[in-house]
């Protein structure tokens, strides 16, 4: 009977929190709000680009006056010609005549160019329209060294060559790069979930404490199954926004991938390793139970949103702390350091994810570390439990593990 009725009440909040929520503006309005937010910062953040581009290369190709002096013998004399420049052999005549306006621009070349610096002497035309100067000097430059110059020697001093590198692992073709992709998606949707949802689930808590709404809710429904529906709930509500929110972008990207000169991408060229995708799947599911349960705790323990704010940085530490050490975890070589962050429960769910994307995650280290994870967010539930029946009574101050277990 008791568990008929657990079952039932889980079902009650689980309902009740998705449906309220969903039925609010706010929820849809801050949920669009965020890629179109994006949106615009990265179409601002291209169309200034473009500008900026095109307006270089028009001053590139802007006429005015020139006179040179080429004393490393670089510059071409049918270069010269082409743009329209008046060579010069005295340094002091050039400025002279840029000073009384005879010239727009007077080049220097010097005799070393690897050691000495080109000189430029030239009329004011604004902060901005004076870069135009260095510009066609150093165009001049670049013109006559390619003209002297084989394209292959051009191509390798640009790094313009390509090349195409296979590699081999038992015999079949392997691009390690590749097969990171598809379990790597799992990393990433941990670090998006938690890093924008993750206040969400902690001040939602915090909010019906301050409200004393759970005061009153308790009185119905066990602590434990109020916590439970609300976490699930949560994570319902998380994976709707990111659903929303991949969509929006996939979508963006298909019309406007022609506009915007968006390299094409072909799903089809993406390796799935069944074994490592369901690795990352379930040790992302455990990961996030984990800090679900630990943003509710805090949530529970703090007596205001203001309070659990602050609190907010030691989660996202943990789970930040492994990438200053990403490129050991991608190593095959196993030292205490890497150990102990793969099976301590807090920083484990990166390491873990991170190695398994990358192939060198053992199936025993897998199965120790999926249930340190689970082990640990069970036991987180139950505190978060605990911490929200009491601290819907004694809302006015934090809560400490100590006094939490002492009472029944």
């Amino acid at each position: 009977m008791k568990k008929k009725l657990f079952g039932h009440n889980f079902a009650v909040v689980y309902r009740f929190e998705v449906v309220r929520t969903l039925k609010k503006k706010s929820f849809w309005v801050t949920m669009l709000a965020f890629p179109i937010l994006i949106t615009a910062v990265f179409g601002i953040a291209f169309y200034a680009g473009n500008q900026s581009d095109t307006a270089s290369a028009n001053l590139a190709k802007e006429k005015f006056s020139i006179g040179v002096t080429d004393n490393s013998n670089v510059i071409s004399g049918t270069i010269i010609k082409q743009t329209g420049a008046t060579k010069i052999t005295d340094k002091n005549t050039g400025m002279a005549k840029v000073k009384a306006g005879k010239l727009d621009a007077y080049f220097y070349y010097p005799k070393n160019l690897a050691k000495d610096k080109v000189e430029i002497y030239a009329k004011n035309v604004g902060i901005f329209d004076n870069s135009k100067y260095q510009a066609v000097a150093q165009s001049l430059l670049q013109s006559s060294a390619l003209a002297k110059t084989s394209p292959e020697v051009v191509a390798i001093l640009g790094s313009k060559i390509n090349f195409d590198v296979q590699t081999f692992q038992d015999g079949k073709s392997y691009n390690p790069m590749m097969e990171m992709i598809a379990p790597g998606v799992f990393l990433v949707l941990f670090y998006l979930i938690i890093a924008t949802f993750g206040g969400q689930m902690m001040n939602a808590v915090v909010e019906e404490k301050e409200n004393r709404v759970s005061e009153m809710i308790l009185t119905t429904i066990k602590a434990r199954t109020l916590i439970i529906g609300k976490i699930f709930a949560f994570l319902t509500l998380i994976l709707i926004q990111m659903l929303v929110i991949v969509s929006l972008v996939a979508i963006a990207y298909l019309l406007l991938r022609n506009n915007l000169n968006l390299p094409s991408f072909a799903l089809s060229q993406i390796p799935l390793n069944p074994g490592r995708i369901i690795t990352s799947f379930i040790i992302f599911m455990a990961a996030l139970l984990l800090y679900s349960g630990l943003l509710v705790a805090i949530g529970a323990a703090m007596p205001t949103a203001k309070e659990a704010n602050q609190f907010f940085a030691i989660p996202m530490l943990l789970i930040f702390a492994p990438l200053y050490v990403a490129p050991m975890l991608i190593t095959s070589v196993k030292t205490p350091m890497i150990s102990f962050l793969t099976f301590f429960p807090f920083t484990a769910p990166v390491p873990l994810m991170l190695r398994n994307a990358v192939g060198n995650l053992t199936a025993i280290e897998t199965i120790i570390g999926f249930s340190i994870l689970t082990i640990t967010a069970i036991i987180i539930f139950v505190i978060a439990a605990r911490l929200f029946q009491t601290g819907a009574v004694e809302y006015s101050k934090k809560l400490s593990l100590k006094n939490v277990f002492k009472k029944k």
